[in-house]
């Protein structure tokens, strides 16, 4: 009998995204690290909403966690 192989999740993928209920892949926003100066309030504000992952790269995403 063949040997079967278990997929491993990429530890640094899993730190960084989040799956929801329905499938959908969650990930933080950029611009939020330095130079925070120059930003408006209402700009800031909006960086620390989740945002949607779509496309090509969702589904490389997917593979990465072992979905």
């Amino acid at each position: 009998m063949a040997k079967k192989y278990k997929q491993k999740t990429r530890k640094g993928a899993a730190k960084r995204f989040k799956i929801t209920a329905t499938g959908k892949i969650l990930r933080r926003t950029q611009n939020m690290r330095h130079l925070r100066a120059n930003k408006s309030k209402k700009a800031k504000r909006n960086y620390r909403r989740l945002t949607q992952v779509t496309g090509r790269n969702a589904i490389r995403i997917k593979r990465m966690l072992g979905i």
